[in-house]
C-alpha cells in the first residue's frame, strides 16, 4: 500500500506540476545564442569575455560589459549605435543591426555576467495613462535637468569635441527610459533612487506630449531656439525683402532698357 501511495503520488506530481526546468533551459539557450552573437558583432572591441580592450596608451578601445545590465545593451544595440561603424566622437543612431530577438538575446548574455539595470516593464512605458499632474512634474525634472543639452523641445544640440545631445523625436518610449537609466555616452545616469520608475514615465509623457503639439506661431524651424530662429529670419526674411528691392529697382519706370 506504501508502494502504491508513493507510485501514484509521484506519478501526479510528474503530470500536473509546474516545469521551471524547462524555462531554465530557454534561458540557457538564450544566452548561449547572445554569446554567439557577442563573439562575432562584439568581441573585437569589447573583449570576448566582455571585460575591454585597452590600447597600448591605456586607453579604452572597447569597455568592458560586465555590469551594465540589459538595459546598456538593448539601448545601444537596439538604436543601432552598436555594433559601432566608425570610430568617432560619438556613436549616431542608425538603422539597427541585430532584430529584436537578437537583440533580447545578446542583452540576456551581458545580464548573465553580473547585476545591472533591467529593460523596463511594460508598466513604465505607458506614458498616455500619464495625468495632467504627472505631465506637470515631468516637464519640471525636464526643463531643469535635460533642456541644457537635448533644448526645450527634445530637438538635442551641439556639444564640445564634435558631440551632440541627440533629438528625442521619433525616440522609442523605452529607449529614453533606458538612457535615463544607463546614462549613455556624456549622459548622466538617474538612478531609481534619484528619479523613480513613475517619474522617469512622467519625464517620457512630457516629452511625447510637447513633440505632439501644433506648431501655432506657423514655422517652427526646428525647435532649435532662438538662434535658428533669428538666422532663419535674416537669411530668408531679410534676404528676400533684399532680393525684391533689387528685382523692383531692375524693373522700374525710370530703368533704361535696350
Amino acid at each position: 500500500m506504501l508502494l502504491m501511495g508513493l507510485v501514484v503520488a509521484g506519478g501526479m506530481y510528474a503530470a500536473f506540476a509546474p516545469k521551471p526546468a524547462t524555462a531554465e533551459e530557454a534561458s540557457a539557450r538564450d544566452i548561449e545564442a547572445g554569446r554567439q552573437l557577442f563573439l562575432i558583432g562584439c568581441a573585437s572591441c569589447h573583449g570576448k569575455n566582455a571585460e575591454g580592450i585597452q590600447t597600448k596608451r591605456g586607453d579604452n578601445y572597447g569597455p568592458t560589459l560586465v555590469g551594465v545590465g540589459a538595459a546598456a545593451v538593448d539601448f545601444q544595440v537596439g538604436t543601432g549605435r552598436m555594433p559601432l561603424a566608425n570610430s568617432g566622437p560619438q556613436a549616431p543612431r542608425k538603422a539597427p543591426e541585430f532584430d529584436e530577438e537578437e537583440t533580447r538575446q545578446v542583452s540576456a548574455y551581458i545580464a548573465s555576467l553580473a547585476p545591472g539595470p533591467a529593460i523596463p516593464e511594460d508598466e513604465y512605458l505607458d506614458y498616455k495613462g500619464v495625468n495632467e499632474e504627472g505631465l506637470a512634474e515631468g516637464g519640471e525634472f525636464f526643463r531643469t535637468n535635460c533642456t541644457a543639452c537635448h533644448n526645450s523641445v527634445g530637438a538635442g544640440g551641439a556639444l564640445p569635441s564634435g558631440r551632440y545631445a541627440p533629438t528625442l523625436k521619433g525616440v522609442d518610449a523605452k529607449h529614453i527610459y533606458e538612457a535615463m537609466t544607463t546614462g549613455p555616452q556624456q549622459m548622466p545616469v538617474f538612478a531609481d533612487t534619484t528619479i523613480t520608475p513613475e517619474e522617469k514615465r512622467n519625464v517620457i509623457a512630457y516629452i511625447k506630449k510637447i513633440q505632439s503639439q501644433p506648431e501655432y506661431g506657423g514655422m517652427a524651424g526646428g525647435g532649435h531656439g532662438p538662434v535658428v530662429d533669428g538666422l532663419f529670419t535674416w537669411v530668408i526674411g531679410i534676404g528676400g525683402l533684399v532680393g525684391f528691392a533689387i528685382w523692383i529697382g531692375a524693373h522700374g519706370a525710370r530703368v533704361k532698357k535696350k
